[in-house]
C-alpha cells in the first residue's frame, strides 16, 4: 500500500521491507539504463556542477593563513557534504509522497548523476583510437577527461599508462563508491559522496589549496577507504571473468599499492598492473609493476573490458547491501 512518507532517514513510498528493496533496486537500474543510454544532464540541471559552483564561491572567501585555511576548509566541507544531503533527501521524500513512479524515476534521474561508466570508458576508448591512429596529440588531448597530470610530454605509452591508471582508480571513484553509499543511505548518501569526491577533486590539491583543502583530502580517504578495496577486489574477480591471471593481479595489488601518494588509489591501480601484466608508471611519483613491459594502445580496451565487469559485479554487490540495509531496517 503506498504511504506518505514518513521515515525519518530514508524515505520511501511502501511500509514493507521488500518492497522498498524492489523500489531502490529499479532506482538503480533505471539510472543504470539512463547511464548507457544518454549524455550527461546539461550543467544548468546537474548537482555536482552546482557543487562545483558552490565551491568556487565559498573560494573567494577563504583566508590565507594555514590555521585559518585549515579550519575554513573543514567547515566547508563539512557544510557542503551536509547541504548536499539533505537537499536530496528532502527531494527523495516529496517524491516518495507522490508515488511509486516519481520516486523511482526521480531517484534514478539524482542517482544517475553521482556516477558514471560509460563516460569513463568511453573517454579511454577515445584515447586508444587516438594512439591507434598515431595521433598523439590528440591522444594526450583526450587524456583531459580522465587525468589531471601535465601531458604535452607524454610518450604513447605513458599515455596509454594514464589511461589505463585513471579507469582503474576511477573504478572506485566513479561508481563503486557512489552505488556504496546508495546502498547504505540512499540516493541522499550518493550525492554526499559525489560532494566529497567534488571537494577532493577541486580543493584536495597541493601548492594554493594545501590547507584549504586538506581536511576535504583526508575525508575523501576516509569515505573511499573501503570502497577501494572492494574495488580492487571486484577488479581480480572480473579479471579472472575476462581471462587476466587473478593471482599476479593480487600479488602485485599486494606488494605495489602502497607506492602511490593516496592510501586509496593504489589499490586498484595496482591489481590492474598485474592483471594486465603491464607496467604502469607516473614519472617523479610512482611505477607499479616495474618488472612488466610498457603498455600499448591495445591494453586500455583490455582495461575497459575488465572495468566494465567491475561494475557489473558492483551492481551485483550494492543489491546485495540494500538487501541487508532492508531487511536491518524493517
Amino acid at each position: 500500500m503506498l504511504r506518505a512518507a514518513n521515515l525519518p532517514v530514508f524515505p520511501t513510498p511502501f511500509d514493507t521491507w521488500w518492497a522498498n528493496l524492489a523500489a531502490d533496486a529499479v532506482v538503480i537500474a533505471l539510472a543504470l539504463a539512463l547511464d548507457r543510454a544518454l549524455p550527461e544532464p546539461p550543467p544548468v540541471l546537474h548537482p555536482v556542477v552546482w557543487i562545483g559552483r558552490t565551491l568556487a564561491a565559498l573560494e573567494r572567501f577563504a583566508p590565507r593563513p594555514p590555521s585559518t585555511a585549515f579550519a575554513y576548509g573543514a567547515v566547508a566541507a563539512v557544510l557542503t557534504v551536509a547541504a548536499c544531503g539533505a537537499l536530496v533527501w528532502l527531494a527523495m521524500a516529496g517524491l516518495a509522497t507522490l508515488g511509486t513512479a516519481a520516486y523511482m524515476l526521480g531517484g534514478a534521474v539524482l542517482l544517475r548523476t553521482s556516477f558514471a561508466v560509460r563516460g569513463l570508458v568511453t573517454a579511454a576508448a577515445d584515447t586508444q583510437r587516438a594512439l591507434e591512429c598515431e595521433r598523439l596529440d590528440e591522444a594526450r588531448e583526450c587524456l583531459l577527461s580522465l587525468v589531471a597530470r601535465e601531458r604535452a610530454s607524454l610518450t604513447p605509452a605513458l599515455v596509454s599508462a594514464a589511461a589505463i591508471e585513471s579507469v582503474a582508480e576511477n573504478t572506485t571513484d566513479s561508481f563503486v563508491s557512489p552505488w556504496v553509499a546508495f546502498a547504505i543511505l540512499g540516493v541522499p548518501g550518493a550525492l554526499a559522496f559525489r560532494a566529497v569526491n567534488t571537494l577532493d577533486s577541486m580543493w584536495g590539491k597541493r601548492g594554493r589549496y594545501e590547507y584549504l583543502g586538506k581536511f576535504a583530502a583526508r575525508l575523501d580517504d576516509v569515505v573511499n577507504y573501503v570502497p577501494a578495496r572492494v574495488s580492487a577486489l571486484l577488479l581480480l574477480f572480473a579479471g579472472a571473468l575476462a581471462g587476466s591471471p587473478a593471482d599476479r593481479g593480487w600479488s602485485v595489488m599486494l606488494r605495489d599499492q602502497h607506492l602511490t601518494a593516496s592510501p586509496n588509489a593504489g589499490w586498484t591501480m595496482a591489481a590492474m598492473a598485474g592483471l594486465l601484466g603491464r607496467r604502469l608508471a607516473k614519472l617523479g611519483h610512482y611505477v607499479l609493476g616495474a618488472n612488466f613491459p610498457e603498455p600499448k594502445a591495445a591494453d586500455i580496451g583490455r582495461c575497459n573490458r575488465i572495468a566494465t565487469r567491475t561494475a557489473l559485479l558492483g551492481v551485483v554487490v550494492t543489491l546485495c547491501l540494500l538487501s541487508l540495509r532492508h531487511w536491518i531496517l524493517a
